[in-house]
């Protein structure tokens, strides 16, 4: 017998009840927030602000790097760097109720930001160096390294150990992700020797909510070690040109807190083309939970695995040719 889904027993009811035990009395509001790693909730409480629940997904974390994550935020907040980090509550910002681990959020409103706007990037950049600089003070103990082993060769492992390619594409693919991931090699080996600090670890869009007062960043939850330049690459889009003046932007700000060594440039499209390995196996991985299923029903399809292929051979490309200059 197959084991039960991984929210299975996380009914509406077990959500509220496990906020009533941290000290906050929920009101019956329950809002689901877009998440697929973890599930979110928005939820009332009696006389307050609603807050956001986040239920962590069984057996991804160990309690001890979930509480890194937690100190990290929270150590970033009290040097008033606008980071959204759990509450503490009952002395504790990791709880337990139904069998689940949660934390309690402030909840924090925002939009996206519009990178096209005059000097939303050169802010961005200002509280990552803020954010790196505290970063690069301390080694996570219990989170791990975003690297070439863990985000590209176990991946591609698990990928190849299941039935998810099409037998007529096993072959094409098999190729590609071999010659992408010795130009990931390479470009590590033409960056040589850089440092690793505590990154948030997805600072895309989506984990940052604007203000009038500038960005909040959201979600630490793939808070790793790695390349501080993991944490700006992904606010770069469009072509090579485009990328080059947003990055100056970006840089602009940053190195008003923290230096930024320029040999990490070489680990931008290493960096991108992990990314893409990694997502696949991360939907691979999670294909267990109905909620994958029903919100990516394109994965794992003939038109899918051709157009992997083809977007590793253009990333094959992309390493080969010269770094973005800072």
């Amino acid at each position: 017998m197959n084991p039960p889904p991984p929210y299975a027993a996380l009914t509406p009811d077990c959500a509220l009840d496990a906020l009533d035990r941290t000290g906050l009395r929920a009101d019956g509001r329950l809002l689901a927030l877009n998440s697929y790693e973890n599930r979110v909730y928005q939820v009332g409480v009696d006389d307050a602000a609603p807050v956001v629940v986040k239920f962590y997904r069984p057996e991804r974390w160990s309690d001890a790097a979930i509480d890194e994550e937690h100190a990290f935020t929270r150590e970033l907040a009290a040097r008033e760097i606008p980071v959204v980090a759990p509450l503490q509550l009952n002395g504790a910002t990791l709880h337990r109720h139904g069998g689940f681990r949660f934390a309690v959020y402030p909840r924090q409103g925002g939009r996206p930001p519009e990178f096209d706007r005059a000097g939303t990037l050169e802010r961005m950049g200002r509280f990552l160096g803020r954010i790196h600089a505290f970063g690069a003070q301390a080694r996570f103990a219990h989170r791990p390294t975003l690297d070439l082993a863990s985000f590209g060769l176990a991946s591609r492992d698990f990928l190849r150990q299941g039935q998810w390619l099409p037998a007529d594409l096993r072959a094409a693919w098999d190729s590609v992700v071999e010659h992408a991931l010795a130009n990931v090699a390479r470009c590590y080996e033409r960056a040589g020797a850089i440092d690793l600090i505590r990154l948030h670890g997805d600072c895309h869009a989506g984990n940052v909510l604007w203000t009038e007062a500038g960005p909040h960043f959201v979600d630490f939850d793939d808070s790793r070690m790695g390349p501080a330049v993991q944490d700006l690459w992904m606010l770069l889009a469009g072509e090579r040109d485009a990328q080059q003046a947003q990055l100056n932007e970006i840089l602009a700000g940053y190195e008003d807190f923290m230096e930024f060594d320029v040999r990490e440039l070489h680990l931008i499209e290493a960096l991108r083309t992990l990314r893409l390995i990694h997502y696949a196996a991360w939907l691979a991985r999670r294909w267990d939970d109905p909620a994958f299923p029903a919100a990516f029903p394109w994965f794992n399809t003939q038109h899918y695995w051709q157009a992997r292929i083809l977007e590793l051979r253009e990333q094959i490309a992309l390493m080969d040719e010269a770094p973005l200059a800072a």
